[in-house]
């Protein structure tokens, strides 16, 4: 493991957001393994078979089972804990369940990130905030062009455009409250962090790819395959989750150059149409097959969406350490690793075999 990344983290107090989800059990592990001190604040998982359940979560931190919409509760779960470092991961994070739940996405999506930028003004102490949002947040004009931090932000679908809600959210706190000409006097750091569609063991959400393969393929069932020519910048999720843990670092040892908003995705050789994903998976799993049905009227999800990620590779000295290749194995190979690993033992050979590169 990175020395650097983990003296950095020994006995730091990280408030995470979101902590009960996919992503979230993942940094969770990953930032006890480095000898941190966390608090959790969450809805509690939707089964019990998600990740945080199969991981031991409450045993790896203080763990608050409460909505993001709570502002009270939030604030006062926040400010008792005076974290050094918070990650906000807590949203509504699909986007064909946004078409059902349009008001609620963009309320916990948006509304969520002001409850939890509000109660930050109160804090006491310097705290560096690492708010992720998603590769979806830019204006998608379906074109080839990967899009650069400095690219305008949209969305037609209500996930995208709550996400970009939420980033204009953070830019008017940001200039109203924490500007960092007056850093000396608040003391508040914020990164903004836009991955891409992130694959890894664990994740059991409906209408992901991932899952929707391994679901059908624990059942003897071909793989329906929705939109096979679709482009996504497909990534492990131990690879964002680095890029948020360095840029953390980053962040608290020189504010004034590493604030801001920062693209973490695959290089640009490496993005994968949908299809191709499938093959690869059904190659590792050793059988399966897929088929792609004839679906009309669906709701509307981007074609192609591709990330610049040149910002973190010059700046930040970051880059993908597994192409999409090795993100495909290995996360299928952890699926069928599972009946005979813990999905903490499991966790901890990745986070391994990641940090040793």
């Amino acid at each position: 493991m990175n020395s650097a990344l983990s003296s950095f983290y020994e006995n730091k107090k990280v408030f995470i957001t979101g902590h009960t989800g996919f992503k979230g059990s993942w940094l969770l592990y990953w930032l006890k393994s480095m000898g941190a001190v966390i608090k959790g604040y969450s809805l509690a998982p939707e089964n019990d078979t998600d990740l945080y359940y199969c991981i031991k979560g409450d045993q790896l931190c203080e763990s608050i089972i409460a909505d993001i919409m709570d502002q009270k509760k939030l604030e006062k779960e926040l400010l008792s804990f005076q974290p050094d470092i918070i990650f906000h991961l807590a949203a509504q994070p699909l986007v064909r369940l946004s078409y059902d739940l349009p008001v609620e996405t963009f309320e916990i999506n948006a509304i969520g990130t002001a409850h939890l930028l509000n109660a930050i003004r109160n804090l006491s102490i310097p705290c560096v905030t690492i708010l992720i949002t998603t590769d979806k947040v830019y204006e998608n004009k379906e074109w080839v062009y990967p899009y650069r931090e400095t690219d305008r932000l949209g969305g037609l679908d209500p996930y995208s455009a709550s996400k970009a809600c939420a980033e204009i959210i953070i830019h008017s706190f940001i200039n109203s409250f924490f500007h960092l000409d007056k850093y000396a006097e608040h003391q508040k750091a914020f990164g903004v962090t836009r991955a891409g569609n992130v694959i890894g063991g664990g994740d059991w959400a409906k209408d992901r790819i991932i899952p929707d393969i391994v679901k059908a393929l624990n059942n003897n069932e071909p793989v329906t395959v929705r939109n096979p020519y679709a482009i996504r910048p497909w990534q492990h999720v131990l690879e964002p989750l680095g890029g948020y843990l360095l840029l953390a670092k980053k962040i608290a040892e020189k504010p004034e150059l590493f604030s801001g908003p920062w693209n973490f995705g695959p290089l640009a050789e490496d993005n994968l149409v949908v299809e191709d994903l499938v093959k690869k998976a059904l190659e590792v799993w050793g059988s399966g097959s897929y088929v792609i049905p004839a679906i009309k009227n669906q709701p509307h999800e981007a074609g192609i969406l591709q990330l610049d990620i040149n910002k973190a590779l010059s700046k930040l000295q970051w880059k993908p350490k597994w192409n999409s290749a090795i993100a495909i194995e290995k996360t299928l190979s952890w699926y069928k690793k599972a009946e005979q690993l813990s999905a903490g033992e499991l966790i901890e050979k990745d986070i391994e075999s990641y940090t040793s590169i």
